[in-house]
Formats: structure tokens, C-alpha cells, sequence
């Protein structure tokens, strides 16, 4: 069932569903054990707008229910992607010359302050702004100021009150979130230098079909992004798509940059890329039913052979409680019959359950004493990280079963 059709957060018009994963809870609304009761739940499906041809979903979190004082999600707990954001600050310090004194760099959506921290280390002026209090703390504590707030057009107005126009805006896997993007770009608009550049990196949703990886669906993601929908986006808000970078983080994304109009060539990457869509049926929801029959044979499958592995005796536990595991231990109905745990190195996720299916997270200590006989990797984005730092597993003679581009034991 897909429902009906829904209004365009971006421009209004309908928006089709094409494909639906039923009742999901909110992604890291983590529970203690013995109260799970009051448990929000929503639809989670997703729908294409027949004008703007924006991904997105037909019902949408509250934000306040998604990113509180307390969200448990750390930008710096992997390794991996802390070297990206130092790489990308010392490529935006270099191509903007971010050294000038009245230089500005802000960020939005800045978490844990890891990229704020190369900023800082590079000697850039810089300004984080998030809403999480928790995460804004750690930011701060390091040396790096933040605003604990939404980013809107308001907020944009008052920091170019204090602080002056930034250089650079830059965002990663944040601008999806925010169910009101027109109202950031707008914001956007208000703060940028008139030479400005508005950097931000997104999941994509052309590497999301070709690989089946469904569980980047999930209530934090209200936007699934591509290249055309996004320059119709920045067009609306009096802004220009200038490049789009493909970039291989998060199992593919794409680094947008934005500028205001006239000021900056526009890469042919961008119209190439667009083209891209169009031939893929990125934006045809009778092309893009395909993908949902996708899902519900991955789902058959994991579950099936997670059934069988129990069957016959194996002890099977999760790695990576990450927001998407939401989507996937929901919709394929994975509970502790299937999975006994799953190992999260996040102090704030351990000992508590997971949303809906409430299985428990327990630290990775608990994973390696002793060593299960196969671990379902949640956290498939961070597969060679992860399979490197557990070697030692293997060497046991576990086993990983992955479910993305397909499922498969590793």
C-alpha cells in the first residue's frame, strides 16, 4: 500500500508514492528497558514530486522528536570519516583562501565539532551551529564556538549581525534532514558573501537505487537528493547549483557547491549528472517500482537465512546500532529471536534498546566475549574500516553477512 499522494515540501506540487517500509519508530529514539510504551511511530514512505522531481517522504518526524539536547549520533566515532572532514577543510581553506583574517567559515549541522576542530587547527575564523546541545558541548569544549539552534533564514540574519558574511557554508548529511530546506537555502542566501560558496555533501539518491541500499530511508533523510531536484531547489531560493562532485562516503553521496547566481561557472558535471537521472528513471515512479521489488526480495532473503542460521544453532548479533538499522530491523521484522544483541561503540546507545524491535546494545567488549558465529553489519557504509579493527573476529572464524548491494556472507 503507497497511499495517496502528497503536496511538494519544494514547489507544491504532487508528489507520488513509490515506495513504502510501513510503520517505523523514530531512528535514534534509543529506549531503557521497560519503557518502550509511549513509543512514536510513523508511515515512512517516500514519494517523487512530478514538478520538481524531489525525493521525499509523504509523512514527516517532528524535528524536535529527531535532533534533541540528547541526540547519541557522533560525527568523529569513526575514524574514516574524520580524516574526509579534515581533507574537505583543507580543500575549501585552499580553494577559498580561508586564511584572510576576515575570513569566515560556519557550518551547519556541526555535531561533535570534528570538522569545526580542521577549521580551527588551520587557523580559520569558524562558527558551528546545531541543535544539540550534548554534541554542541563537545564542540565547544575543544575550542570551537557554537550555536545551539536550528539553522533557518532567522538564525542566518543574526549571525551576519555578529559575525559578518561567511566565505563558506558548509553542511554534511545534514541539509536532508530538514523538512523546511527552502527556509535554509533562503537562509543561506541572507549569510553568504556575495562571493560565497555553500558546500554541502548528501546522500544520493541515484547510488541509493543502484545498490538496493534502502536502509539510507529512514526519518532523518526527509529528502532523498539528486542533482536535478537540487538545482531546482537552489533555483527557488535565488541560489545557483554551481558543481556536484560524486564522493564515496556513506556508500555515495554527492558534494553539491552553491553560489549565487552569475557568480561562479557552472561545472558541466551538473548537466551531465542530470542528464544521468533522467535516463535512469531517477524521477518515473513506474521505473522506480523496480527498486521496491528490490527491497522486498533483500528483505526475504536476510530474514530467511538469519532463520535459518538460528535454526541451526548459530549465534547471530548486530553491528552498528546506526539510525538506518531502524529501517531495516523494522521493516524485516528482526527481533531477538533472529539477532541477540548489537555492539555499538557509542557510550550514550549502550545499554539501552533499539527503536521498535528493542534489541539490546551492549558495548563491543560484549562482542567479542565471546565471538558470535556471524555479525549482521548495520554499519555497511563503514565495512573496510570496521572489518580491519576486527580482524580478530574472522581469525575466530566469524562470519559478516551484509545485505547491501545484496545479501551476502563475507
Amino acid at each position: 500500500m503507497r497511499g495517496d499522494s502528497a503536496t511538494c515540501r519544494i514547489c507544491a506540487g504532487r508528489v507520488d508514492p513509490w515506495c513504502d517500509f510501513g510503520r517505523q519508530p523514530v531512528s535514534q529514539a534509543f529506549r531503557r528497558p521497560g519503557e518502550t510504551a509511549d513509543e512514536h511511530f510513523y508511515r515512512l514512505t517516500i514519494g517523487v514530486c512530478a514538478v520538481c522531481t524531489m525525493v521525499q517522504h509523504v509523512e514527516q518526524v517532528p524535528p524536535a522528536m529527531m535532533f534533541h539536547a540528547d541526540y547519541p549520533f557522533r560525527s568523529g566515532s569513526s575514524a574514516v570519516m574524520a580524516r574526509h572532514f579534515e581533507q574537505t577543510a583543507e580543500q575549501l581553506v585552499a580553494d577559498e583562501r580561508l586564511t584572510r583574517r576576515d575570513a569566515l567559515a560556519v557550518e551547519i549541522g556541526c555535531n561533535d565539532g570534528t570538522m569545526l576542530a580542521a577549521f580551527r587547527r588551520a587557523g580559520v575564523r569558524h562558527l558551528g551551529i546545531d541543535p544539540s546541545r550534548a554534541a554542541a558541548d563537545i564542540a565547544r569544549d575543544a575550542g570551537s564556538p557554537v550555536r545551539v539552534e536550528f539553522f533557518s533564514e532567522a538564525t542566518a540574519s543574526a549571525v551576519r549581525t555578529t559575525e559578518g558574511p561567511a566565505d563558506v557554508v558548509f553542511s554534511a548529511n545534514t541539509i536532508s534532514h530538514i523538512a523546511d530546506v527552502c527556509d535554509v537555502f533562503r537562509g543561506v542566501a541572507t549569510l553568504l558573501a556575495p562571493n560565497g560558496v555553500f558546500v554541502f555533501e548528501d546522500r544520493y539518491i541515484g547510488d541509493i537505487v543502484r545498490q538496493t541500499s534502502f536502509d539510507q530511508i529512514y526519518d532523518e533523510h526527509c529528502f532523498l537528493f539528486g542533482v536535478r531536484s537540487v538545482a531546482e531547489l537552489t533555483a527557488r531560493c535565488g541560489l545557483e547549483l554551481v558543481d556536484a562532485v560524486p564522493i564515496p562516503v556513506h556508500g555515495g553521496s554527492i558534494r553539491y557547491s552553491v553560489a549565487r547566481p552569475g557568480t561562479r561557472t557552472v561545472s558541466p558535471q551538473v548537466a551531465r549528472l542530470a542528464e544521468d537521472e533522467r535516463e535512469q528513471g531517477l524521477h518515473d515512479p513506474k521505473r522506480l517500482r523496480a527498486f521496491e521489488q528490490r527491497v522486498t526480495a533483500t528483505r526475504d532473503e536476510l530474514v530467511g537465512l538469519l532463520t535459518e542460521l538460528r535454526a541451526q544453532g548459530a549465534r547471530v548479533v548486530g553491528y552498528g546500532a546506526t539510525a538506518k538499522s531502524a529501517t531495516v530491523t523494522n521493516f524485516c521484522g528482526i527481533g531477538t529471536d533472529l539477532v541477540e544483541f548489537v555492539s555499538d561503540s557509542t557510550p550514550e546507545k549502550q545499554g539501552l534498546l533499539t527503536p521498535g524491535m528493542h534489541l539490546p546494545v551492549r558495548p563491543p567488549s560484549a562482542f567479542c566475549d565471546p565471538y558470535p558465529d556471524y555479525a549482521l553489519l548495520f554499519a555497511w557504509n563503514h565495512a573496510e574500516e570496521i572489518l580491519a579493527k576486527e580482524r580478530a573476529f574472522r581469525e575466530q572464524g566469524g562470519r559478516w553477512i551484509l545485505y547491501v548491494p545484496k545479501v551476502h556472507i563475507v
